[in-house]
């Protein structure tokens, strides 16, 4: 019996011909296939200077600790949206450098879709999303923010690029807007732009 199972064996790999060596997994894949991490957990830092709107010269270093769980793959390779879609979750907290203000805490949550090429480890992505938080507000006579309590927009546009099957590093443009909705009045908001930078692993 073992004999005839060697030979069955023995004759299944010879009619099917040279088989392809296995891909590691951390290969970029060149067909309409690809990988999708179910859960990413990211660390990302950003340098904000205020645009529009308010008198004060802001400076804001911002710090993001992010989870992203996986939510809808397009994998039609004719189309400009081909990637995935994640839903975000976030916290964030934000020295202020320059500004009446010292400090901001707040969360976020949000969508985010990387676009996936082909043959790259470069990974376009944007992103957008709301939450709230907490700053120190200090008196109007210093154009602060009205109350302690604000609302937050979030919209980014950035590149990461894809190490291992586990590691990304990341670099885009944030933008940021902090607001309380007119429940103050003056309600001088804040718009931030600049820089962010980060690493994602996923799983």
């Amino acid at each position: 019996m073992f004999a005839l199972c060697a030979a069955l064996v023995f004759e299944a790999n010879v009619h099917a011909g040279t088989a392809a060596a296995p891909q590691p997994r951390n290969a970029v894949l060149q067909s309409n296939d690809f990988e999708v991490p179910h859960l990413e957990i990211a660390a990302e830092s950003a340098y904000l200077l205020s645009i529009l709107g308010n008198p004060n010269n802001y400076e804001i270093g911002a710090e993001f600790i992010t989870a992203r769980l996986r939510w809808g793959v397009n994998r039609d390779a004719d189309s400009w949206f081909r990637g995935y879609n994640q839903v975000y979750f976030l916290a964030m907290a934000e020295p202020i450098f320059r500004g009446p203000e010292n400090r901001y805490f707040g969360i976020s949550t949000g969508f985010r879709h990387v676009f996936i090429r082909p043959g790259w480890r470069v990974e376009p992505y944007v992103s957008g999303g709301v939450g709230a938080g907490f700053i120190d507000s200090t008196d109007a006579f210093r154009n602060g923010q009205g109350q302690d309590f604000t609302f937050n927009i979030l919209t980014a546009a950035g590149l990461a690029y894809r190490l291992d099957e586990h590691w990304k590093i990341s670099a885009s443009i944030l933008y940021q807007h902090l607001s309380n909705a007119g429940q103050t009045d003056p309600n001088p908001s804040l718009n931030l732009l600049g820089p962010q930078v980060g690493a994602t692993f996923s799983f």
